[in-house]
This record gives structure tokens, sequence and C-alpha cells, in this order.
């Protein structure tokens, strides 16, 4: 870069604009309608995804998907101080676990590779180049300390922090005697004061005069990487981005995005800015809140389906919210049109629902079924392994057995194996004192059934058992029928392991 600069201060003739995409044509996807739809997720490495990159990972791949365009999986790695070890492969594990695998990805490949910024940085070097040929970008001295001094003195006056621009309007002269002291710069871009408007597919009309409210930023720093500004623009062009869907967040620095694709000359992409997902109180969601991250609820036993119907139906981009959706529905559903400006606000405590839903449905399917019950099996071993009494509790078809009568009473899997649920796999150990703290009246409770099995002989129906039994309840005071129910359970489990020996 050093070497760069000298050559550009002796007035060298601008380069034809970087225009060219490797790999994929050269129409404009940005005004081209009928061009084919390229989205992506870019998350940065530093931390394991969690339910906001999720949502919207998830927006862009159903809008991939219902206008057959590909979904991309790109890693902004580019601050190397902040990665995290294994963060990359944990993201792409997350959404193929997710059932939202992307087409292009680190791991898969594709034509716009490679697919991770850190790999990149001669595509960033020579948009950097161009932009210093043009006089749309200069080089930066100011040391660390200066720029946060003047950020001190800033918030000390009650101002927001903002670089003073000072090295923009540095002579050839200056800059040359500086280069000989610090030959690696950092690049900064020249904002300029008419910033673009753009038509937000969310938020409809939008423009910000970035340059009156912050200074010139900097899109290549002095050790080769380059900013989010920088990189974001060079990728989504040099990959053949059609629209980009990412967080509201991001919405006043498109204006600076777009000063950079016009400084390039290239055609942006669509923008579509997309609402925050918040907690239910409004707070924003949090990487150190440990419960928002994708393992969590993988190991908790929820399952993916579970987790896109709540964060899509806590939104917008819907005719309507229902619960119970799965994918391929929220795919013919979704219309981006339909993306309001309001924050989403999330409600956790739902989900277990929205999981007793999913894992009805899935329940219900013939073939499903048949992984639930190997899934079931599992557990089962890992859980109650060394308490199994036989064998044949593992056997698929009381397994299968289980599940049809357990469907709709379960929110997740593991509660079959939870203590309330050990009678169907283990021989239960049975003695007064835990039958007297179900109820206090479990004699009497016992001597009414009894008296009832006798009365009523072999003429017994479930209905008139069911009705009987709550009747029993209801005429004896400070007992509930609950308790009731799960006495005779205890104890008739009991008698059947009794009578297997």
């Amino acid at each position: 870069m050093a070497a760069l600069l000298k050559k550009l201060l002796r007035r060298g003739r601008p380069s034809a604009a970087l225009g060219c995409r490797v790999g994929l044509r050269e129409a404009s996807l940005g005004s081209d309608p009928a061009a084919a739809v390229r989205v992506r997720f870019a998350p940065s490495p530093t931390g394991f995804l969690h339910l906001g990159g999720l949502r919207t990972a998830l927006y862009n791949y159903i809008f991939a998907k219902k206008h057959q365009g590909s979904f991309i999986l790109r890693l902004e790695d580019t601050d190397q101080t902040r990665l995290v070890p294994g963060a990359g492969e944990n993201i792409e594990d997350m959404l193929e676990w997710a059932g939202i695998p992307p087409d292009e990805s680190p791991r898969r490949g594709g034509p716009a590779g490679p697919y991770q910024q850190s790999q990149r940085l001669e595509l960033y070097a020579q948009a950097t180049e161009a932009l210093l040929k043009t006089g749309a970008a200069y080089p930066c001295f100011c040391s660390p300390q200066r720029l946060e001094l003047l950020k001190k003195e800033a918030l000390r006056n009650r101002q927001t922090p903002r670089y003073d621009n000072r090295c923009r309007n540095l002579s050839q002269e200056q800059v040359a005697q500086k280069l000989a002291k610090d030959p690696k710069p950092a690049i900064r871009f020249r904002l300029e004061e008419a910033a673009p408007g753009f038509q937000d597919l969310v938020y409809g009309w939008t423009r910000h005069e970035v340059a009156s409210v912050e200074g010139d930023p900097v899109i290549l720093k002095s050790d080769g990487f380059p900013t989010y500004h920088l990189a974001c623009v060079v990728d989504d062009h040099h990959m053949g981005i059609s629209h980009v869907l990412r967080g509201s967040e991001w919405l006043i620095s498109t204006s600076k995005h777009l000063l950079l694709y016009q400084a390039l000359g290239w055609q942006p992409p669509h923008f579509a800015h997309l609402p925050l997902l918040l907690n239910r109180d409004g707070s924003k969601l949090s990487k150190r809140q440990g419960d928002i991250f994708m393992e969590h609820f993988a190991a908790a036993g929820f399952l993916p389906d579970a987790l896109l119907d709540i964060i899509t139906n806590c939104g917008s981009g819907f005719a309507e919210n229902q619960m119970g959706r799965t994918l391929p529905e929220l795919i013919t559903q979704f219309d981006l049109t339909r993306v309001t400006c309001h924050s989403a606000l999330l409600d956790l405590e739902k989900l277990p629902e929205f999981n007793r839903l999913h894992l009805q449905r899935l329940v219900s399917s013939e073939t499903q079924r048949r992984q639930l019950v190997r899934k079931l099996q599992a557990l089962v071993e890992e859980a109650l392994g060394n308490q199994l009494q036989g064998r044949d509790v593992l056997d698929p078809a009381y397994m299968e057995r289980v599940l049809l009568l357990r469907q709709g009473h379960i929110c997740h899997l593991q509660d079959l194996v939870s203590p309330m649920y050990s009678y169907l796999w283990t021989r239960p150990a049975l003695d007064r004192a835990q039958l007297s703290a179900i109820s206090e009246k479990a004699d009497v409770i016992a001597k009414r059934t009894l008296g009832l099995l006798e009365r009523s002989g072999t003429s017994l129906t479930r209905e008139m058992l069911s009705g009987e039994l709550k009747k029993l309840s209801e005429g004896l005071e400070g007992t509930k029928h609950s308790n009731v129910m799960k006495l005779l359970r205890v104890a008739l489990t009991n008698i059947y392991w009794q009578s297997l020996n």
C-alpha cells in the first residue's frame, strides 16, 4: 500500500473501474428485476449463533427460496482480535441443524468464494487502490492516541465523537513526508455532503446526510484488513448480491455504503432492513444471555421448526400470525412487503407450547415417528440405562405406542425420561411412605377404588371409569383429582412390574 501511495503522488491516471465479478454475470442485479435473487447472511464469528442471528438468516433463506434464488453464508472475520475459536464452524452447524443450510459457504464452497473475508484481502486492496486513484479516499496518519483524545474531548463536551478529517487535505509533500515515517497508514473514505437517498424495501424512502454528523470513516486499517463498510460493499458486489436483508441497526450506514458504490462505479443491490428482535420487555437480545444461543435450545430438546415458528410468529412478513407453521409454509406465505418497521418482541415462555405442537405433528407422521423412536431409545439408554430391568422397554413397537399415547401431552421428547415418566422404563420401588407423600388419604382412595371395581365388575368402560373416578375425587375433601390419578398410576405400575417376576 505504501508503494501505491507513493505512486499516486505522481498523479497517475485512474485505472478502469473495478466492475468485474469473477464467475458471475456483469449485469447489475440491483436494477434488473428479472435477475437471479442472491442474498447473504454475513455474521461475524465473534460468538456462536443466537436467536437474533437465526432470525436474520431465516428471513434471507425464505426470501431466497421463495424466489428460487441462492442463500449465501459469508463470514466477516476481519476483526482478528475478537474472533472466537470454532464460532465460524458453529454458525454453519447451527444453520444446518435448523434446516436452513446455505447454498454457498466456507464449508460448501461456490462460484463466488472464498467465503471468509480474511481470505479476500486482495479484493479490498484493489477497491482501495481505485478509490485512492480517484481521490475518493486518502491516507490517514493520526495515531490511536490522538483519535482517543478526540473521542474523550467530544464526550466531555457532550457531543457525538467524530473524526475531524485532519488528514483529508494534506498536500502531496506532507503525505510523502509522513509516508517516510509511517509507511502503513490507515485509509479513509471521503464522505460527500450530498449522500444519495434510497428506497428501503421495509422503511421506504430513506436518506441520511452522514457527512454532517460523522467524520470520514476508515475503510482499510493499517494492518491491511478492511472495516465493515468497505468489505460488505466489495463482497456484495463481487458475489452478485441482489438483495441485502440485514438488521435495522445498519440503516443509517447504508447512505455511506451507497457513496462507496457510487465512488467505485458499481450498481448497489436492493436493501431491506429488518426491525430488531427484542426480549419480551423490549430490551435488546444480548450475547451475554446464555439462553439465547442455539446450542442451548438444541440441548434442551427444542425442535428447529419450533424456533423458526416462534421467531416469525412474533414479527411480521406474513398475512397473519399462526402457531404451528413449518418451513415450507413459511416460504410460501412470506411477503417482504408485509415486514413492518416495528420491533418484534420475543416471548420465550411460549416456546414450550410451540414445541409441543411441532412434536405432536412429528409423532403423527409415520416416517417422522420412526426417527423419534430412535432418538427416544438413545435418550432412555443414556438417562436410565443402568436402571432398566429388561430390554423390552427399548422395543420400537413399545416406544411407538408410548409416543402415540403421550402426543399432545409432552413438550419435549426428553420429558419422557423425566422422573414423572420413569415408570415407563424402570421397575418402581414403592413403599407406603411414597404413596402417603402423594396423598394423605392413600388408604381411603385405595379402598374406594377397589369398591368401585367390585361393584362394576367387567361392565365398566373407559368413559364410565373416568367419570366414576372424578366422582370419587370430588368426594374426598381437600384432595385433587390429579393426585388421585397419580397415586393410582404409581400403585398400578408397581403391581404390573411385580407380576413380571
